[in-house]
């Protein structure tokens, strides 16, 4: 019986590599889990596989969304779930790929999401506007502390959709969280890690490679595209500190620092959010024989 499978894991770990390689053995197509490689021209700072080096092999939830639309985790499932009923009805093994946390959990425990108020969504995304997003965090901190500790100081929607259910819901945010389970599909679920310090020098040569890429020139044409106007691509890692650098908050150097740590915290947070899935299998990422690991960790 044909199962999906889920690649995932922290930034920079080498999830790519793999999901091409199992997609080329089982058949598969990729089926994208990062949020912000759903937008269109968001490529140099989500290190988006180009086209030329997909071995041919179709993606899928890449290139959906213009900067000005609203990444949501219930969106994603949607849409993904279809893609992977598509493929499982067509005989092609999904070969899910990617490190959001929310969209993973989202797509493979059938996380059903609490409805949103729009009066209490305004009334703090209108305080987010008025002290920012460190002082928000602060706030929610106070009231529901893990929920704090798991999302990044600096990503105002997140935090203001974790106040909202808070207070629509009179519980703290994880408890709308679904039970870890049986995945959906039967999904069989690989993590992929590598030793700290080795992939802390990886985000930083990533980090680099980005910028001496173009991503500035990438982030100014964007804002021709509206980017400054998206409320969740704007705040993506990387483009965040460049439209500060461009703003003059800034120098380059700076906004290229500000990346590289911003990258590791998110890792860090990757990484214990994972740790609390036993249903995953841990790979070594700097293996040499990570391929031979992951399909016997698949015929087990």
């Amino acid at each position: 019986m044909i199962a999906p499978v889920a690649v995932i894991g922290p930034t920079a770990s080498g999830k790519s590599a793999l999901a091409l390689d199992l997609a080329e053995r089982l058949d598969g197509e990729i089926i994208n889990v990062d949020a912000m490689q759903q937008y269109r021209g968001m490529d140099i700072g989500t290190a988006k596989l180009p086209v030329a080096e997909r071995r041919g092999i179709a993606h899928h939830q890449l290139d959906v969304l213009d900067v000005t639309e609203t990444a949501t985790v219930a969106g994603y499932k949607t849409a993904a779930t279809a893609d992977v009923e598509a493929l499982l009805a067509a005989g092609r093994t999904p070969i899910i790929v990617g490190g959001s946390m929310m969209y993973i959990q989202g797509l493979l425990d059938d996380w059903e999401f609490p409805a949103t108020d729009p009066t209490v969504r305004a009334k703090y995304e209108a305080l987010l506007v008025e002290i920012g997003p460190l002082a928000l965090h602060a706030k929610l901190a106070e009231v529901d502390p893990t929920a704090a500790g798991t999302i990044l100081d600096s990503d105002g929607r997140r935090i203001v959709r974790a106040l909202e259910v808070v207070e629509i819901t009179g519980r703290p945010f994880a408890a709308s969280q679904p039970t870890i389970g049986e995945p959906r599909w039967g999904t069989r679920i690989l993590t992929l890690d590598r030793e700290r310090e080795a992939l802390d020098e990886r985000i930083r040569v990533r980090t680099a490679a980005m910028f001496a890429d173009g991503l500035v020139d990438e982030v100014e044409a964007l804002c021709a595209r509206g980017l400054r106007e998206g409320r969740t691509a704007s705040q993506a890692i990387g483009y965040a500190q460049v439209l500060a650098h461009l703003d003059g908050v800034y120098d380059l150097d700076e906004a290229q620092e500000r990346t590289f740590f911003g990258t590791r915290r998110y890792v860090r947070r990757q990484r214990s959010w994972f740790r609390r899935d036993n249903r995953a299998v841990w790979l070594d990422a700097a293996d040499d024989r990570l391929l031979d690991n992951a399909l016997r960790a698949l015929d087990a």
